[in-house]
């Protein structure tokens, strides 16, 4: 089993992603989270989602329906948090 640590796999749609981090985040130390949106090789929405320490490691990749009912879900309290 091969183990690609500190780079992001090679998938085209990664490529040229703008990523932002939260307007609340105010953490100069990057202890957060950052989201870029953008469209798959397939045409199909996606939200990446990846850790500002480690910018060029692993990215989650959600189809951007699903991303945002999960942010609605928080927002809504719905996890308790």
């Amino acid at each position: 089993m091969t183990t690609n640590y500190g780079r992001l796999p090679d998938a085209p749609e990664l490529e040229g992603a703008v990523w932002k981090k939260s307007s609340y985040s105010g953490d100069s130390q990057g202890q957060c989270v950052e989201v870029a949106a953008f469209t798959a090789v397939s045409g199909v929405g996606i939200q990446g989602v990846r850790d500002s320490k480690n910018p060029g490691g692993p990215a989650l990749i959600f189809p951007s329906g699903s991303f945002a009912h999960f942010m609605a879900s928080v927002k809504s309290g719905e996890f308790g948090i």
